[in-house]
């Protein structure tokens, strides 16, 4: 009886591991929360798959859809068999059920482990050529930002997810508006100006083709097409970084 959270990566083809695959091949039963291309190449392998997409609903509460999930799930795992539940991208970034499976498999006492996988970030710094080493990086859900205080650094790359569902309160909506996407950029422009170029990116999923990497300016990001996929990216503002005098002379007088 054990419970194995594997990812399929990005890329369709590219990224999934040969441990990941190996996990799907031998499970006693495999669940599935992937797009549709990645789950008729998932039926290939396990005919038998059950996917888990069968819980969405037009208005549905998602965290009501989540539980609903890891119910599916937990029920068969508890049942003693081997389970495989595979998801989309990097299996522990911003996906709130392998949280959830992984709590009530220990809760349970069943034998679990969450394995990593090549995450939406990972192909964001390689799209686009960033390293966010060099000046840090700050990552955040679009709508908490917007939400809640937090304090932004602009010397420091600014990564905002889920940016095409700005605004969504309800948890029900899977699209933004640009009213929202307005709501957004004014906030973002307490520490940027208007005319500051934003990136709005998108990774490739299919073997062929580009990422979405689209520039527009800060001001205009309620005119910006979204989607459930799409990434706001605000690159540091490019001034010097400002020694910190204090810590320095701590530092040197050591």
């Amino acid at each position: 009886m054990s419970l194995v959270i594997v990812g399929l990566g990005i890329t369709l083809g590219k990224h999934l591991s040969e441990r990941a695959l190996s996990e799907i091949k031998t499970a006693d039963k495999v669940f599935a929360l992937v797009d549709g291309l990645a789950l008729a190449w998932l039926q290939n392998v396990r005919p038998d798959l059950e996917s888990l997409h069968t819980h969405y609903a037009e208005g549905k509460y998602r965290p009501q859809t989540y539980v609903d999930m890891r119910d599916q799930v937990m029920a068969a795992a508890e049942q003693g068999q081997n389970i495989c539940a595979v998801f989309y991208g990097h299996p522990a970034i911003f996906a709130d059920v392998p949280h959830m499976l992984m709590q009530a498999a220990k809760k349970a006492g069943i034998e679990a482990r969450l394995d990593p996988g090549i995450s939406a970030d990972a192909c964001l710094y390689a799209d686009l050529g960033l390293d966010p080493g060099k000046r840090g990086c700050q990552s955040m859900e679009a709508t908490q930002f917007l939400l809640f205080k937090r304090s932004i650094d602009p010397s420091a790359l600014l990564i905002l997810w889920q940016v095409g569902l700005t605004g969504d309160l309800s948890l029900k909506r899977f699209d933004t508006e640009p009213k929202w996407l307005a709501l957004l950029a004014e906030k973002l422009m307490q520490w940027y100006p208007g005319d500051h170029d934003v990136i709005l990116y998108e990774a490739n999923i299919y073997p062929i083709g580009d990422c979405r990497a689209e520039r527009v300016k800060l001001q205009d990001l309620e005119h910006a097409v979204t989607s459930q996929i799409t990434t706001l990216v605000v690159p540091a503002l490019t001034k010097p970084l400002e020694v910190d005098e204090f810590w320095r002379e701590r530092l040197e007088a050591i």
